[in-house]
């Protein structure tokens, strides 16, 4: 159920319904996939657009793999559904991507759509971090798909009533994928098969990918709240 006690065919628009995806996908696996899928069914969403970052501010543990391997296998994954968009937006510009400049972007390129964020009820938890998050609340509507050990409830602990009205709940079958568990997989020869889109298999064995312990990049990242 929505945080703001709407069902899932009472959020309206005019022109397209969008929902936006992103994240490092570093790499892209099948979870990621089905929540999409999932959200696109469930809020009758007419695509999807897969937004691989650049920069992302809030990854400072381990060096991201090159922006143009990311968004291939994001690619390979997404081109078999006639949904889903791969857009390299935020790897064509220079420096941190931050969520609202990529939102202002994709707003202008769809001017009567109706923009849907779709991420993880955890990283909604933190949205009061994000930067110029009082603008990216007004240009969309959250999807949260609930994760594992993770109360939705907990929201309203956390975030202002005003922010829980632009939220939607998204209870699906839990996946338990991680990109980090995909990689250290390949790190140690362990099969990463059924886990991402043989494509993307193929891909990262093709350009020995993930092959190499991590490697932390400590102060080459920026917070989401610089100004």
């Amino acid at each position: 159920m929505p945080l703001s006690g709407k069902s899932e065919t009472e959020v309206t628009a005019t022109g397209e319904r969008l929902g936006i995806m992103g994240g490092t996908f570093d790499p892209i696996h099948n979870g990621h996939l089905f929540v999409a899928e999932e959200a696109r069914a469930r809020f009758s969403l007419d695509g999807i657009l897969f937004v691989p970052n650049g920069a992302p501010p809030h990854k400072s543990d381990y060096l991201l793999t090159a922006a143009r391997h990311r968004y291939e296998m994001t690619r390979i994954a997404t081109a078999d559904n006639s949904a889903f968009t791969c857009l390299s937006l935020e790897l064509d510009r220079p420096g941190p991507s931050y969520t609202v400049e990529t939102l202002t972007l994709l707003q202008a390129q769809h001017p009567a759509a109706e923009l849907f964020y779709i991420t993880g009820v955890d990283a909604i938890a933190d949205i009061l971090t994000w930067r110029r998050h009082e603008e990216i609340i007004r240009m969309v509507t959250f999807i949260a798909a609930t994760r594992p050990g993770f109360s939705p409830e907990s929201l309203a602990e956390r975030l202002p009533p005003s922010y829980l009205q632009r939220i939607l709940m998204l209870g699906t079958t839990a996946i338990g994928i991680s990109s980090t568990e995909i990689r250290e997989r390949i790190r140690l020869g362990l099969p990463a098969r059924y886990l991402t889109p043989d494509g993307v298999r193929d891909y990262i064995e093709k350009n020995h990918l993930y092959e190499n312990a991590a490697i932390p990049i400590g102060s080459t990242q920026f917070p989401e709240t610089t100004s």
